[in-house]
């Protein structure tokens, strides 16, 4: 049982409407629903696959590289092995996962709305973003690549392995995310209830909205830039390829102009939960709610300005350099910003020790960690000599992976009793965050020495004297698996035999909270009136309900 299941005693809105599960019956219901909650759930199933997918391949990598020299793999097993893990990592689980299954399912919610704007673009992403797996997964199995997930020429122009359908099935990914982008700015433009004005809406969807800004703007450039990697590796038109004329430090450009926005793509949702996850359990509004929300834009637009300093060593004057290292830092100027709001949100607080509240912990130590070796790398001195080492790629996890999947799991367990109605097993719960929460740690810091100590990454053999870490990773990555299997089977097991939940278990005023357990096909029986803030913790619930009415 939940810690704090709680009955509301508040009434909720829309409680006589039969909720979404039950709105049609039948496979043909749910795959021609319009519904933002059904194809939030749709999209769920199809990511958390991709996710145990992404998780498979890195166990095989991880296994590989117990030994010095060849283990369990051939070498060039490996190397489609670690870019089939990067691309299904990145562009099938991380940039998808929060703003596809929970923006999809409580933005238009949080905002008093019925559905997305165009909710049938909404169900034509979803097929999009599923042709575009397939794809991907197709071209992998019948060859792929081994190019890495970044896809630099001159070798991904000349490699014998098949580069163009693997890009091909990224560029179908990108209009999904395109998709999904327009709906979540024209809904958050255009559909909040009367009351939710920009001051009242929630950090979530500020996230989310802000994350949309990006994806529009910048998935373009990436989806021409690799289509064009494709055809040249294909028809050998000379873009990318020196041998034909072509530069590939152009590449280098055009890919980091969207691959670092992208990383706050993955990033920005992931503080958007982290934002209601910390102001629910400590039962307190945020100690400020414009220092997040304009931080949120703020790395948006700051993050078009730093891509150049991934590319420190492919040639810039020390100008450049010093220019894309000073937006860099002031990217951190503006994640710093957030974690202090959310430590001053803390103080005072009734702070309640539950799964999604644990995460955040855990989301807050890996995003400060991740973070300050982010600033490092930032500088050119630090990062010539860390560059393309296991440094780099501990960094990048601590960051991407351990701040997205820290707060997809957060979210997961935060809206699981909306989303389903059901309660989970609060102990479980615990137990499987602490589990991925060592297991984690015990895989990427030892990254971090082997690549202080010199070990590049993406090899296939290294020296001996590196062993003892890669050991102790590969444990990790072993225990970090168990974990999140464990968290699985947690929220599996409730669906089936959990207790119901109560329609606001965590006391949340975030206004999605103001529906049944389960939420009615519409969300709300008709357009509420929202007289209050999301996070107005000064008032009971009663108080916080009564001050929600019905459109005239």
């Amino acid at each position: 049982m939940m810690a704090h299941e709680v009955e509301g005693t508040a009434p909720v809105h829309g409680a006589h409407e039969v909720d979404y599960l039950r709105a049609g019956a039948g496979v043909r219901s749910w795959l021609l629903t319009t519904d933002h909650k059904r194809i939030g759930l749709m999209f769920y199933v199809l990511v958390v696959l991709m996710l145990l997918l992404g998780g498979a391949f890195a166990l095989v990598l991880r296994t590989e590289l117990l030994t010095p020299g060849p283990t369990v793999i051939s070498a060039a097993i490996y190397n489609r092995m670690f870019t089939l893990h990067g691309v299904v990592m990145v562009w099938l689980f991380m940039i998808p996962s929060i703003p596809n299954i929970f923006g999809n399912f409580v933005l238009p919610i949080m905002i008093g709305a019925k559905d997305l704007a165009f909710p049938r673009l909404n169900l034509a992403s979803l097929y999009v973003y599923a042709i575009g797996a397939v794809v991907t997964l197709a071209a992998t199995i019948a060859g792929g690549a081994d190019t890495g997930w970044t896809f630099y020429p001159p070798y991904s122009t000349t490699t014998p392995a098949g580069v163009l359908p693997v890009v091909i099935g990224i560029f179908i990914l990108g209009v999904s995310s395109i998709m999904t982008a327009v709906n979540f700015i024209a809904t958050t433009h255009t559909m909040r209830a009367r009351g939710i004005s920009w001051g009242r809406v929630p950090l979530f969807v500020w996230a989310i909205y802000s994350t949309s800004i990006i994806m529009l703007l910048a998935t373009p450039v990436l989806g021409l830039t690799i289509l064009l990697v494709g055809l040249d590796h294909v028809y050998h038109f000379g873009v990318f390829d020196p041998t034909l004329g072509g530069d590939p430090v152009l590449f280098q450009h055009l890919f980091w102009f969207y691959s670092h926005p992208a990383v706050y793509i993955m990033v920005l949702p992931a503080l958007g939960v982290i934002s209601e996850v910390v102001c629910t359990f400590a039962q307190r509004q945020p100690a400020s709610y414009w220092a997040i929300a304009l931080s949120s834009f703020g790395i948006a637009l700051i993050g078009f300005a730093g891509w150049g300093h991934h590319m420190f060593v492919a040639g810039m004057s020390e100008l450049d350099a010093g220019i894309f290292g000073a937006f860099s830092m002031f990217i951190a100027i503006f994640s710093a910003i957030k974690v202090f709001t959310w430590v001053a949100t803390l103080h005072r607080g009734a702070i309640q020790f539950n799964t999604p509240m644990l995460y955040f912990f855990w989301f807050l130590f890996l995003f400060v960690f991740g973070g300050m070796t982010g600033v490092a790398v930032a500088t050119q001195s630090l990062d010539v000599h860390w560059h393309d080492t296991y440094f780099v790629v501990a960094h990048f996890h601590f960051i991407m992976v351990g701040g997205t999947l820290t707060a997809f799991l957060a979210a997961a367990h935060y809206w699981f009793p909306k989303m389903f109605g059901r309660a989970y097993s609060e102990p479980m719960g615990l137990l499987t965050s602490f589990g991925v929460f060592l297991g984690f740690i015990l895989t990427f810091l030892p990254q971090f020495l082997a690549g202080n100590a010199g070990m590049p990454r993406r090899y296939y053999s290294y020296p001996a004297q590196y062993q003892w870490l890669n050991v102790l990773s590969t444990g990790g990555a072993y225990l970090l698996a168990g974990a999140l299997v464990l968290a699985l089977l947690n929220l599996l097991i409730a669906l089936r035999w959990g207790p119901r939940a109560s329609a606001n278990p965590w006391r949340s005023r975030s206004y999605e909270w103001m529906t049944p357990p389960i939420p009615p096909e519409h969300n709300f029986p008709v357009t509420p009136v929202i007289d209050r803030g999301p996070y107005d913790y000064h008032l009971t619930e009663e108080e916080a309900h009564a001050r929600v009415s019905t459109a005239r």
